[in-house]
C-alpha cells in the first residue's frame, strides 16, 4: 500500500476522523435500521462526508479560472529607494515571499493550456507591510480602457447565452465597435498569442501606478517581468523548471506632453526606459492546488504605502471588482486563508464575524472606530500623497483616443514580414466564422491602421468566403422561396 508522508515523514497512516476530528470506525457503510432498512438521521459519518461533498466546488473564477501556481521569493537588485519608499524596495539583497499565478483568460477551469488567449501573470508579495497584489497578463496592453465596458468585453468571449458554443460574431462584433482594441487583438493573433509555455512568457502589471518616495515626491510607473534564464533543476514549478525573472519598472515624471491621456497605454521604451528593480525566483510547487492555487486571491486594490493607484480607468474599476468578486467567491474573510494571508505583518482592523472566521476574531478589542482604548489607531506617515483633481464631474469618452499609432509600429517595424503573415491569417481565420457586415468594419478598423493590414485580412477573407458558398447547401422551405441556412459538407 502506497502510503502519505505527513510534514513529519512519518509511515503510519493516520487515525481517519471526521471533519472535526472524531475517530471513524467505518467508513464503508451506511447505519441503517436493519440490513435493508432506511438510513438514519444519526449517521454523523454519512451527513459529516455528504455534507462537505456537496459544497466543495467553490464558483469558478469568471475570468482567469483555468491557471497553475508556483511559490518563491522576489530579490531586490537595483536601488530604487529614490523612486519608492516601500519597504519590499527598502535595500538591495532584500528578500519578500512571493505567490505566482499563471492563467488563462476567457476558458473555463477545463478548458485548454493551448488556446489563442493572453495569459494571466499575477504575482502577490507578502511584504512587511501587508500583502502587495500585481495583477498582470503578458501583454504590456489591454482589449479596453474604462472599466464600464470590462463586463460586456468579457460576455463577448464567453459563450453564446442562447447557443452556449464560443460565438465570432460575438468575438469581432464587440471588437469591430471598440477599435480600442486593435493593439491587444493584433499581438494576440501574432505569435505571442499562443505562448511556449509560462516559463518563457514575459509579464506585465496592465496598469498605471504611482511610486512615492520619502519625501512625497511621485512618478508614474509600468511594472514589467523580463524571463532572464529558465533552470532545469530538481525543483520542478508547473512541470516547467525553476523560473527566474527580471521585474523592471518604466517611469514617467513630470507632466509636460505625457499626460493622463497616455497612461493606460504602452509608453513608448525609447522614451521611457525599463529600470532594473530586482528578480523573481520561483522554487516550490502548491502542495495542494486547491488550498494553494484555486484559493489563490490577487486584489490589485492591497498596495503597501510608496505604491498608490494612478487615474488609470481600468485600474480603478479593479480596485473594486478584484476584492468584491474574492468576497462572493471565497467569503467574506478570504484574506484569512493562509495562501491570501499577510502573515508577514500584524492585521489590527475593526472588521468583525463573517461566515469562515479562522483566527480569534480579535478577542476582546473594540470593534468600533474611533474608541478610548488601547486598539488599533492611524498613523499619519501611512496618509497617501496628495494630488490635485479639479475637473468637471462627467463621462467621458475614450474611445476616440488614438487607437493605430502604436499599432501601425507593431505591425511595420516590430514584426518580420512572416509574423505579419501569421498574424493575418490567424485573424482572416478566426473572422472567417463572423457576418459579413462585422467583417467588413473590422477589416476598415485594420485599414486605419496600415493599408497593407487591411489588405491581407480581406484577401484571406474573400477567400474563405467563396470556399464557404461553395460548400453550402441550400434547403428550400415547403411552398416558399426563402433559403434555409444549412450545414456546410463534410
Amino acid at each position: 500500500m502506497k502510503l502519505w508522508k505527513d510534514a513529519r515523514g512519518s509511515q503510519r497512516p493516520d487515525v481517519l476522523t471526521t471533519g472535526a476530528g472524531v475517530p471513524v470506525g467505518d467508513k464503508l457503510n451506511l447505519m441503517t435500521a436493519g440490513p435493508r432498512g432506511p438510513l438514519l438521521v444519526q449517521d454523523v459519518v454519512f451527513t459529516d462526508e455528504m455534507a462537505h461533498f456537496d459544497r466543495e466546488r467553490i464558483p469558478e473564477r469568471v475570468v482567469h479560472a483555468k491557471g497553475a501556481g508556483a511559490f518563491g521569493y522576489f530579490e531586490v537588485t537595483h536601488d530604487i529607494t529614490r523612486y519608492c519608499k516601500a519597504k519590499v524596495f527598502e535595500h538591495v539583497g532584500k528578500t519578500t515571499p512571493i505567490a505566482i499565478r499563471f492563467s488563462t483568460v476567457a476558458g473555463e477551469s477545463g478548458s485548454a493550456d493551448t488556446v489563442r488567449d493572453p495569459r494571466g501573470f499575477a504575482v502577490k508579495f507578502y511584504t512587511d507591510e501587508g500583502n502587495w497584489d500585481l495583477t498582470g497578463n503578458n501583454t504590456p496592453i489591454f482589449f479596453i480602457r474604462d472599466a464600464l465596458l470590462f463586463p460586456s468585453f468579457i460576455h463577448s468571449q464567453k459563450r453564446n447565452p442562447q447557443t452556449h458554443l464560443k460565438d465570432p460574431d460575438m468575438v469581432w462584433d464587440f471588437w469591430s465597435l471598440r477599435p480600442e482594441s486593435l493593439h491587444q487583438v493584433s499581438f494576440l493573433f501574432s505569435d505571442r498569442g499562443i505562448p511556449d509555455g509560462h516559463r518563457h512568457m514575459n509579464g506585465y502589471g496592465s496598469h498605471t501606478f504611482k511610486l512615492v518616495n520619502a519625501q512625497g515626491q511621485s512618478v508614474y510607473c509600468k511594472f514589467h517581468y523580463k524571463v532572464l534564464t529558465v533552470c532545469l533543476c530538481v525543483y520542478k514549478i508547473c512541470s516547467l523548471g525553476i523560473l527566474v525573472e527580471n521585474q523592471c519598472t518604466s517611469l514617467m515624471s513630470g507632466i509636460g506632453h505625457y499626460t493622463i491621456p497616455l497612461l493606460p497605454f504602452v509608453w513608448p521604451h525609447k522614451d521611457f526606459p525599463l529600470i532594473p528593480v530586482g528578480r523573481l525566483v520561483l522554487n516550490r510547487n502548491p502542495v495542494n492546488y486547491f488550498a494553494e492555487v484555486e484559493q489563490l486571491a490577487f486584489d490589485p486594490s492591497n498596495m503597501p504605502p510608496g505604491i498608490e493607484p494612478s487615474p488609470d480607468k481600468m485600474l480603478q474599476g479593479r480596485l473594486f471588482s478584484y476584492p468584491d468578486t474574492h468576497r462572493h467567491r471565497l467569503g467574506a474573510n478570504y484574506l484569512q486563508l493562509p495562501v491570501n494571508c499577510p502573515y508577514r505583518t500584524h492585521v489590527a482592523n475593526y472588521q468583525r464575524d463573517g461566515p469562515m472566521c479562522m483566527f480569534d476574531n480579535q478577542g476582546g478589542a473594540p470593534n468600533y472606530f474611533p474608541n478610548s482604548f488601547s486598539a488599533p489607531d492611524t498613523q499619519p506617515r501611512f496618509i497617501e500623497s496628495k494630488c490635485k483633481v479639479s475637473p468637471d464631474v462627467a463621462r467621458y469618452n475614450s474611445a476616440d483616443d488614438d487607437n493605430v499609432t502604436q499599432v501601425c509600429t507593431f505591425f511595420t517595424e516590430v514584426l518580420n514580414e512572416a509574423e505579419r503573415e501569421r498574424l493575418c491569417q490567424n485573424m482572416a481565420g478566426h473572422m472567417k466564422g463572423a457576418q459579413l457586415f462585422i467583417q467588413k468594419r473590422a477589416v476598415q478598423n485594420l485599414m486605419a491602421v496600415h493599408p497593407d493590414y487591411g489588405t491581407r485580412v480581406q484577401t484571406l477573407l474573400d477567400k474563405y468566403n467563396t470556399e464557404g458558398k461553395k460548400n453550402t447547401v441550400h434547403v428550400y422551405t415547403r411552398g416558399g422561396a426563402s433559403a434555409v441556412a444549412a450545414a456546410s459538407k463534410m
